[in-house]
């Protein structure tokens, strides 16, 4: 019974972290989803705002659920984006504008979620096609300033469709003497408050709950102040201050054989530019918020899998009415740091997602325009802030001077001059050129290619032995976002095959510059050195290289930079060495202590064979009490600590024990749990005698194992008599 209950404890305590982490991220996929509906189905829309809330969370409902079930992150949690809904809003807006240019009176409804949900799918199979081909990895070769200057542009867009949200207006120069009354003006105003209350209080905090209190705050402030002005709810949604409620929300699956004869397949061609937009965009999302979830969690992500199912909920949300999402970076790592880690948080937020259904609409009949039209101010802004103000610092002038263009293009002339001219020009020109050329020239190590420097013999037969530890690479061309990828697949790949290095060398010599953007491949880089205990050195590093490794925090104190080729190789040989030799002395007194311990050199030696050397630092847990007792524990350096447990979960040391002792020996031959938990007290190197080892040797070496046996009993024999004298003197 009570194994049963230890046993279902963790799950269940890691179920209900999942809820809450998944609560916590719905907090916000429900405070983003209405804004979006807002955005998306405004101006001729508005009255269809009803099918935009069902559409919204369908598509938060099927992106959480599917996502969840198919991600190499188990703790995703996904949605529509800022970014993916505001290209989905710009292409309805788009062909609601032919429409009603050619026919006012005709049906706007259909026609929108007919497109949406096929740019939801077109998105999918694309999605799918670069990940089943492999081909998803060229979204890293985009130049960085191409992709900046989209995501930019869709953060001018936000702010566009806020102001619209807000005072039913579309902001242009034909339409600014609209703007020019008291109740506009103050309108934008509230809507302008709203904003900077939440950058100065929820931007900097970000907690699970900080967003809903503040706008619960707005809502209840705005009806206060109606209530002080004596402004009831119907005059206050005639006036404009608060949106009209909307009926029950109406789900419609568009796809009859009617409605799609109806369509105005015309218009497609003219929509090209933005459904790729919607295309782009969403694959960009997923690529940049799939890295920032793996640099904050500190997981790699499989990025052809991710794809493949962020195209499978795409084609999902599309064919059930919805429209395109992703992964979200903000949702999914507040319910990593909520306590989240399993797939039920995902289903958790795809459930609340789908009880939206019946209670969007009463919480839209009540919110002030001000206060959602606020939100949007904050995400545009925020995203303009990020890509034109942030940008500057990792960008040179002309990079920075790239994307600008491409913002102001892609607001003035649309997406498809911005494609054209960022994609094709910056990729062609750029990346196609530049990924011909492998950024490794060559590639050695240390057996083959040594420092100049002559040595001893026994010097050079320590460096033909161990003299793989080391590996080199000499690296070429200019390194950008795409090759400095695959140099990190490269290593991650050599380290694989060859566990024993030591040393990894990056000859920068001809290298012409680095992009901003490979600093997060370097970076994966040398997490997975440090993982492995690898030292990484740099040789011929140009200054403007080494700030910018510099600056994004590859090259720390752990990261070794020398001038020159041959002085490092000396380096990392004399290193080689000095360890070879300091473990020849370990060796060397291990097998003292073993021949003392054991009469014979022979003995000693066949001891050491069966032995295994463990190196734990300070601190470091050895055994915990109630584990098995399958192994012993020679101590030829350092000291450790038997620890058992004490009052309010505190513990408390009964005997410490240093170099040239053992722990553990009668749990060997009683077999009995351990009592106690040992614990190193300093930095300590072990040797670990098995179970069964220890078996083997009674088996295969009788008198080997009478001699520890004989031993066992001499150490237990000192303990005895040590406890008998310390009780002696307690009772005197």
């Amino acid at each position: 019974m009570v194994s049963r209950s230890n046993s279902f404890s963790p799950g269940l305590g890691a179920a209900l972290n999942d809820v809450l982490g998944g609560g916590a991220a719905s907090v916000l996929t429900v405070t983003y989803g209405l804004s979006y509906s807002l955005l998306i189905f405004a101006g001729p829309l508005a009255p269809y705002l009803s099918y935009g809330v069902a559409a919204t969370f369908i598509s938060s409902a099927i992106l959480a659920a599917v996502i969840a079930l198919g991600s190499s992150l188990p703790f995703a949690i996904a949605g529509p984006e800022t970014s993916t809904a505001a290209t989905s809003g710009i292409l309805a807006s788009a062909l609601v504008e032919r429409i009603v240019a050619v026919d006012p009176s005709a049906p706007l409804i259909t026609p929108v979620l007919i497109t949406l949900g096929l740019a939801s799918v077109a998105t999918g199979i694309t999605l799918c096609g670069f990940g089943i081909t492999r081909m998803g990895r060229a979204i890293r070769y985009v130049p960085y300033p191409v992709v900046g200057g989209f995501l930019g542009a869709t953060g001018c867009l936000i702010l566009l469709g806020a102001i619209r949200v807000i005072t039913g207006q579309r902001l242009q120069f034909a339409t600014l003497g609209r703007f020019a009354n008291l109740l506009t003006l103050s309108e934008l105003a509230a809507a302008c408050a709203m904003a900077l209350i939440l950058y100065f209080t929820w931007h900097r905090s970000r907690s699970s709950f900080g967003l809903p209190a503040i706008l619960i705050g707005g809502v209840v402030a705005a009806h206060l102040a109606f209530w002080l002005v004596g402004v009831s709810l119907a005059e206050a949604q005639a006036a404009g201050w608060t949106f009209q409620p909307p009926p029950h929300v109406s789900i419609m699956l568009p796809w009859s054989a009617k409605e799609i004869a109806r369509y105005p397949w015309h218009e497609l061609p003219d929509l090209m530019g933005n459904l790729i937009a919607v295309v782009f965009v969403t694959a960009i999302s997923t690529l940049f918020n799939t890295t920032g979830i793996e640099v904050a969690t500190l997981r790699e992500a499989n990025l052809e899998r991710e794809l493949n199912v962020t195209g499978v909920a795409n084609m999902l949300s599309g064919a059930f009415g919805g429209y395109t999402g992703c992964i979200s970076g903000t949702r999914t790592v507040l319910n990593f740091n909520s306590g989240g880690t399993g797939r039920l948080s995902g289903l958790t937020a795809a459930a609340i997602s789908a009880l939206m259904l019946a209670f969007a609409p009463a919480l839209l009949g009540h919110m002030p325009k001000f206060v959602l039209g606020g939100l949007l101010l904050y995400l545009g802004a925020d995203q303009l802030h990020r890509w034109i103000v942030e940008s500057r610092r990792r960008l040179s002038l002309l990079e920075y001077l790239s994307l600008l263009a491409i913002i102001v293009i892609i607001v003035q002339w649309g997406f498809i001059a911005g494609i054209l001219i960022g994609i094709v020009i910056g990729c062609a020109t750029f990346a196609l050129s530049a990924s011909r050329i492998d950024s490794i020239k060559f590639s050695f190590d240390g057996s083959e290619y040594r420092s100049s420097l002559d040595r001893s013999r026994d010097d050079q037969a320590v460096l033909s032995a161990h003299g793989g530890k080391i590996l080199g690479m000499n690296l070429q061309s200019y390194l950008f976002f795409g090759s400095a990828n695959r140099l990190f697949q490269h290593v991650k790949a050599l380290l694989d095959r060859h566990p024993e290095c030591r040393f990894l060398l990056f000859d920068f010599k001809l290298v012409t510059g680095i992009d901003s953007s490979a600093a997060y491949s370097f970076a994966q880089i040398k997490r997975g050195a440090g993982e492995r205990g690898v030292t990484l050195v740099l040789v011929h590093v140009p200054s403007a290289t080494a700030k910018a490794l510099r600056s994004s925090g590859f090259i720390t104190d752990e990261v070794k930079v020398i001038p020159e080729l041959d002085h490092a190789l000396e380096w990392c040989e004399n290193e080689i060495i000095a360890q070879y030799k300091g473990l020849e002395q370990e060796e060397a007194s291990l097998r003292d202590w073993f021949t003392q311990i054991l009469g014979t050199g022979h003995d000693a030696t066949e001891l050491m064979r069966r032995c295994q050397r463990m190196e734990v630092d300070a601190g470091e847990i050895i055994v915990r009490i109630g584990e098995a007792a399958d192994s012993m524990h020679f101590i030829l350096d350092g000291r450790v600590g038997v620890m058992i447990p004490a009052d309010e979960g505190r513990t408390a040391r009964v005997r410490s024990l240093g170099r040239y002792t053992t722990i553990g020996e009668m749990g060997l031959v009683s077999r009995a749990p351990r009592s106690a938990t040992i614990q190193a007290e300093v930095a300590s190197i072990l040797y670990v005698l098995s179970a069964d080892q220890f078996e083997a040797i009674k088996t295969d070496d009788p008198a080997l194992g009478q001699k520890l046996l004989t031993y066992f009993v001499s150490v237990m024999a000192e303990r005895l008599a040590f406890a008998n004298r310390m009780i002696t003197v307690l009772r005197r």
